[in-house]
């Protein structure tokens, strides 16, 4: 058998490892995993920051840039988890309650107010 040039030495194509995982994916998930815990003294922001992370990482993770699909649709979903009921409960205190809402905001954060 010939060797496929005239070195004599038989050379391999470089190998690859997997891609790595999408890092918004992990973000997500993580901003997800701390908003399900903390969403009630850290005002939901984790919660919205791994709505944010997951939208951006399922575009990518969906048309297989970079994987970490699962990953990114499990911080959406805890993200929605806490975000979605927060919302409910706001605007159902706005309907009916316009007034415990307003004291509450201005007890709330009468910190703010030296």
């Amino acid at each position: 058998m010939q060797p496929p040039h005239e070195g004599g030495e038989y050379h391999l194509p470089p190998l690859r490892g997997p891609a790595p995982t999408s890092g918004l994916a992990v973000a997500s998930l993580i901003f997800g995993i701390l908003g399900l815990f903390s969403s009630w003294f850290l005002l939901g922001i984790p919660s919205i920051v791994a709505v944010v992370l997951g939208h951006a990482a399922t575009g990518k993770t969906k048309r297989g840039i970079r994987p970490g699909h699962g990953m990114a649709i499990a911080g959406l979903v805890l993200g929605y988890v806490v975000v979605v009921p927060a919302f409910l409960f706001v605007g159902f205190l706005v309907l009916t309650q316009p007034q415990a809402l307003a004291e509450l905001v201005n007890t709330g954060f009468s910190w703010l107010n030296p």
